[in-house]
Order: C-alpha cells, then sequence, then structure tokens
C-alpha cells in the first residue's frame, strides 16, 4: 500500500488526510503542536468557551463532504450575517436574506435597492466565470487552461475587474461612502487592503450574501472534532509533537522525511505548512523563497478573548464598529506596519447563540483588530494601546463602560499566531493579494520536477480562509488520483 506523509493538521492537512485515505493510501499526519486544527482551534477559561480563529463558514458543503453521514455536525444559516456600527451612529442589519439586506440599505443610506442586488449579482458573475480555474481547479496545469470554461473566463475578462481596485470598483458600483466601506471590508477576509487588492475580491460578497453564511451549532472548532474524528476512522495516524525537520527528494521524486527520531519513508508527501516555511526550513530553495519574499505578507491579527459579566442586547453574533479613517487604517497596517489610533472593531460573540459557551448571565467576545504582520516591532506597547483604544472606541459607540465587564482575558497576537500556527510573521493567509498578479504568483498545489509533493493550506492556492483551504485538498486528491492511475499503467 502506497504511504502518504502530511505535513501539519490544519483544515486542509486533515481534509487531505481524510481524502488520501479514502483512495486506499495509508496516511500518516506529523504536527508540530500538540492537537490538530491549526488556527481553528479553540479556548477554554474560567467558563468561558471561544474559537480561537475563524468565525464563519461559508461554503459548508466542501467540508461536510468530506465526513460520513453520523459525522456530519449541524449547520445553521444565520438570519442576520453582521451587525455594522458607524460613527455616526448608523447602525446596518446585513440580513443574509438579499432583499432584506438591501431594503435595510435603502432604509439606512438612502441608496436604491437595486444597487445592492446589482452589485451581488456582478459578484455572482465573478464567481461563475472563475470558480473553476481559481477556485476548485488549477490553472497551472496547461489542461485546465485548454477547455470551454477558461476561454469562456478569458473571453470575459473585463468583468473580473482585475484592473481597479476593490476600493475603485466599490466606489464606481455603490457610491455611498458607508457603503463602499462595508463592501471594502471583504478585502480583510485574505488579509489584504481594499486600496490595492483588486476588484476581483467582490467574489467574496458573493460566498457570504448569495450563497449564504454559516456557523457550525457547536462553535467552529466542530469543523476540526469532525474531521480529525473521520480521519481516525479511516485509520489516519495522528504523530503530535512531532515536527518534520526536513523532507528528503531523489532523482525527481519524494522519498520521505526526516523527523528527530529519524527517516520515514513515503511515496507521497503533502506540505500544509506556510510555504515560506518549507522552502527556508525543510526544502531549503533560495531561488523560490527570494520569490515568495518579494511578495507582500499578509495582514495579521491582534484578539482578545473578553469573558464578559452581562449580557448586551446592542450585539448580535458578528459585530463590526468601523473606523472613521478606513484608508488611513490600512496606510498603517500595511506601509507603516503599526495601528491606526481609531481601528475598526470586530466582535464575535458565540454565546449569542450557543449559552452553553459563557457563564449563565455573561457573554464570551472575541474581539479582533485587524494587526500588521510582525517585522520586530514593540508588541508590548502595541497590544497595551491598542487594547486601551479599542475600550475606548466601543465605550463611545455602544454608549457604556465595559472596563469593569471583563472578568476574563487571554490576548493573542501576532508572533503568538506564528509561535502557535507557523504562519511566517504571524501573517494569517501567507502572502496578501495586493497585486492583480497575487492569485497568479501564489505556490501550485503540486512540484512539476518532483512526483509526488504536493501543497495544500492557505499560503498556496487557492488561498487563505476555510472554503479555499479545503478546496486546495479537493485539488490535491485528483492530482494524486492521477499519479495513482499512471503509475498502474
Amino acid at each position: 500500500m502506497t504511504r502518504a506523509i502530511i505535513i501539519g493538521s490544519g483544515i486542509g492537512g486533515l481534509a487531505m488526510a481524510i481524502r488520501l485515505a479514502r483512495q486506499g493510501i495509508r496516511v500518516a499526519v506529523y504536527e508540530a503542536a500538540a492537537s490538530a486544527g491549526g488556527k481553528v482551534s479553540e479556548r477554554n477559561f474560567d467558563g468561558f468557551r471561544f474559537d480561537a480563529g475563524p468565525s464563519l463558514l461559508t461554503l459548508p458543503e466542501l467540508a461536510l463532504e468530506l465526513l460520513d453521514e453520523d459525522l456530519r455536525f449541524p449547520v445553521q444559516k444565520l438570519e442576520l450575517i453582521t451587525n455594522y456600527f458607524y460613527p455616526d451612529g448608523t447602525r446596518i442589519l446585513a440580513y443574509n436574506d438579499i432583499q432584506k439586506l438591501s431594503a435595510e440599505i435603502e432604509k439606512k443610506l438612502n441608496v436604491p435597492a437595486i444597487k445592492v442586488t446589482n452589485y451581488l449579482q456582478k459578484a455572482a458573475k465573478v464567481f461563475e466565470l472563475t470558480a473553476d480555474l481559481f477556485i476548485f481547479g488549477s490553472f497551472h496545469r496547461l489542461k485546465n487552461l485548454m477547455n470551454l470554461k477558461s476561454l469562456k473566463t478569458l473571453l470575459n475578462y473585463r468583468k473580473l475587474q482585475a484592473f481597479s481596485s476593490l476600493h475603485e470598483f466599490n466606489t464606481h458600483e455603490l457610491g455611498e461612502k458607508r457603503l463602499v466601506q462595508l463592501f471594502d471590508r471583504y478585502a480583510t477576509y485574505n488579509g489584504s487592503d481594499p486600496y490595492q487588492t483588486p476588484a476581483t475580491l467582490s467574489v467574496i460578497s458573493h460566498l457570504e450574501h448569495n450563497l449564504g453564511a454559516f456557523i457550525p451549532v457547536d462553535g467552529m472548532f466542530r469543523i476540526t472534532e469532525a474531521l480529525v474524528h473521520q480521519a481516525l476512522r479511516l485509520d489516519v495516524e495522528f504523530h503530535f509533537n512531532q515536527p518534520v525537520r526536513k523532507v528528503e527528494t531523489d532523482n525527481g521524486k519524494v522519498t520521505g522525511v526526516w523527523l528527530d527520531s529519524g527517516f520515514v519513508p513515503a511515496k507521497i508527501v503533502v506540505s500544509d505548512v506556510d510555504i515560506h516555511h518549507f522552502y527556508s526550513t525543510l526544502l531549503p530553495d533560495k531561488k523560490r523563497l527570494a520569490k515568495i519574499t518579494k511578495e507582500e505578507r499578509s495582514s495579521s491579527a491582534l484578539i482578545f478573548y473578553w469573558g464578559m459579566k452581562g449580557t448586551f442586547s446592542e450585539l448580535d453574533i458578528h459585530n463590526i464598529f468601523f473606523s472613521a479613517a478606513y484608508e488611513e487604517e490600512f496606510s498603517h497596517l500595511f506601509q507603516t506596519k503599526d495601528f491606526y489610533n481609531d481601528p475598526t472593531v470586530y466582535i464575535y460573540s458565540s454565546s449569542k447563540y450557543n449559552k452553553n459557551d459563557a457563564p449563565e448571565g455573561c457573554e464570551n467576545w472575541f474581539v479582533m483588530i485587524n494587526a500588521p504582520s510582525d517585522v520586530g516591532q514593540n508588541w508590548d506597547k502595541l497590544i497595551e494601546q491598542s487594547r486601551q483604544n479599542i475600550l475606548e472606541k466601543l465605550e463611545r459607540m455602544l454608549g457604556k463602560k465595559l472596563s469593569g465587564s471583563i472578568i476574563s482575558e487571554e490576548i493573542l497576537s501576532p508572533p503568538e499566531i506564528c509561535k502557535q500556527t507557523g504562519s511566517v510573521n504571524g501573517s494569517i493567509y501567507g502572502s496578501s493579494s495586493n497585486s492583480r498578479y497575487a492569485s497568479f504568483n501564489r505556490h501550485a498545489n503540486f512540484r512539476s520536477d518532483i512526483s509526488g509533493l504536493y501543497f495544500v493550506g492557505g499560503s498556496v492556492h487557492p488561498g487563505g480562509g476555510i472554503p479555499l483551504c479545503l478546496s486546495s485538498a479537493r485539488i490535491v486528491d485528483g492530482l494524486v488520483k492521477e499519479q495513482q492511475l499512471k503509475e498502474r499503467k
């Protein structure tokens, strides 16, 4: 039986382990951390439970299709996706239902509802044109470019809006400043700057509003738990606290990996680690590393996990408190590599839906602001100042004193994200998409010159976030099947 090794057990690695095991391949997963899941983990302290990382699920079928029927976790489609708060006192309820959403925007911002529905129709068209090639397939293979769907994408290239920034496109299509800010925000879903990233990223709003936003009933960590259970059922071996030190190749083929305990042979090796780390450490390659290093790193996150005494009716499960100077905020993140004094604040409170996530009469607040990548800043100082700015902002916009309500706290900063998940510089999504060529520059899911070596996860094609990581595993699954078939012949 062919032996495969997965390096890392993030969502992409877990999905890959399941897919290979279903092919009848013997799979071993080596993970440097003490548990699986990578960024899709949880924190428990003082009676509070927090999803530690991602807090929203789109395209849930990509996860559910991996699981046996009895392991499929229930997901809830959110009726209200996000509660938006603006500095001028405006509040927008972003409903899942497009008609309700457009009516809300027309009522609150005096923007004709048709503008919103037209915008989302255009975003849907971008998805239609790009999904097979850029999300669920690989344009790194010539045969994938030589078909009618790819030809259709090329012929409709103008509709992808690749030569204008997301902000420019949103301004042209929507006009109203606050509405533009709302749709600019989707650039942050892959750690990018709406003033630089191509308008093609409007496709993210399609995933959330046209296809739906979901959350597992028992929290996001339920995804990790279900995938691990499925992998174990398929006899996947997990080796925790065992980092891979080197990938070995010979004569154009992968041969296995080196651990602290010695060499482990394998005909297939799949890396689910940051591609920068892979080429700097596991398979050193100065040329490839130099190319990756030239690409701008994505943003990171600064997260405060607050156990809050009391309940707050103004909030829903997802809440955004916008900055009054959005462009200035992103300039600080990507140019000066620090925080603007009026950051956009995101609050995720899963206890709004799952009362077991907080003690009675309390709420769990996952409080996050976008952070620059770690380039050696004084993080203790930045964290202290950011905490103060966040509290002052929330107290001002909610009209309530909050500092005394925080009864428990933990903090996650970019250096800790790097340490815990292996994301170089704490950049959650690897490289940013602050270039019209960013999608093309992402590393392919395979090496054409090394048979049996593959790549999944957020730092390679098709990109970061749960759906794209799961899609990377689906792509590699197809590549391995082709390899196996070729070897049988």
